[in-house]
């Protein structure tokens, strides 16, 4: 099979032949039809975090595809059936935050494209038990980015408690912010999108934004204080100071929602105005398999839109280069 696996972490990511892996106990082999390039599969392939991959790995958190073969012990699945493989790949099932609904806290979890071969390849394993169906009418080259886009950008709505009539302001409007949009309005936040591209301001537009501030041309601190500061400020950028900003743009009693992942991962907090003022900074880590089966029944009702551009996976290297400079309107997507 082809896979795109990274050997060396000052080296680019390249595409190989490998054997087609086998499913163990409780596991299924998928043949992969689509799989999502997140900006986290980049940070991956050059070890930019505290903890990082063991090598070699192939990275990719967004795979759609069918079931093949059914491992030892498999139930719940069965051959023909289109699934997602997001980034909680594995958890344990039976700590604390597995048992009361934060799954994606477990200290034991495994995940997909990170500690464990992900789906930038024509097959990947998965564990059963965490691979989500995906539901007829939902196409896969749709369904993979809701996997990790869709379901982040839905449960930092949720964590955010977005209130109907509150202004929600979404820093970063690309694969992960014109979803955050979408699900803003579905909850009946007033949205304002935050971008430094007048392209993906106008994607933003047309998928419902009330207000866009092109933070290249104005202060958006000063923009969104214009209008009354922030109820919810929704970081999706991966720059600190973006991050700042957003603290900054919050009305008294606000609540600013961390999803990026900074590689220098600090900003300033003032502590004072943090208490004076009432507001809050909440940490929001992708979702759970009910968050992403929920991010599926909306997208089959028709509720969401996902603007992608598909690659072949052999333009992997480039793609992450788009990405890195931001030229990409939203996600690209592999298709196989």
């Amino acid at each position: 099979m082809r896979a795109a696996v990274v050997r060396r972490f000052d080296e680019d990511i390249a595409v190989e032949d490998l054997p087609v892996p086998e499913p163990g106990v409780g596991q299924v082999l998928v043949r992969i039809e689509a799989s999502g390039l997140c900006h986290t599969d980049i940070h991956a392939a050059r070890g930019d975090w505290p903890v990082v991959p063991g090598l070699p790995f192939t990275p990719g958190h967004e795979g759609v595809g069918i079931v093949e073969q059914l491992g030892e012990g498999v139930s719940g699945l069965a051959l023909g059936d289109r699934v997602a493989l997001p980034w909680l790949g594995h958890a344990c099932g039976h700590c604390q935050h597995c048992i009361d609904g934060r799954e994606t806290l477990c200290l034991e979890q495994q995940n997909t494209g990170y500690s464990i071969d992900g789906a930038l390849a024509e097959y990947a394993v998965a564990d059963a038990r965490y691979a989500v169906r995906v539901p007829d009418g939902v196409l896969p080259v749709d369904a993979a980015p809701l996997t990790c886009a869709g379901v982040t950008t839905y449960k930092a709505i949720k964590v955010a408690g977005v209130a109907p009539a509150e202004r929600v302001a979404v820093f970063g409007i690309g694969g992960l912010g014109h979803l955050a949009v979408q699900y803003a309005r579905i909850v009946g936040g007033l949205v304002t999108a935050v971008d430094v591209t007048e392209e993906k301001l106008e994607l933003a537009r047309a998928l419902g934004a009330d207000d866009v501030i092109n933070a290249a041309e104005v202060d958006p601190v000063d923009a969104l204080l214009s209008m009354g500061g922030a109820d919810v400020a929704v970081v999706l950028a991966t720059s600190s100071t973006v991050f700042e900003q957003a603290y900054r743009s919050l009305r008294r009693g606000g609540r600013m929602v961390c999803v990026g992942l900074p590689k220098d991962g600090v900003f300033p907090l003032p502590i004072f105005d943090l208490v004076l003022g009432g507001k809050s900074v909440l940490g929001s880590i992708v979702g759970t398999r009910e968050d992403l089966r929920e991010v599926f029944a909306l997208h089959a009702a028709g509720r969401t839109r996902v603007i992608t551009e598909t690659r072949s996976l052999e333009d992997v290297r480039g793609s992450m280069a788009e990405v890195l400079a931001g030229t990409v309107p939203a996600r690209i997507v592999f298709e196989f």
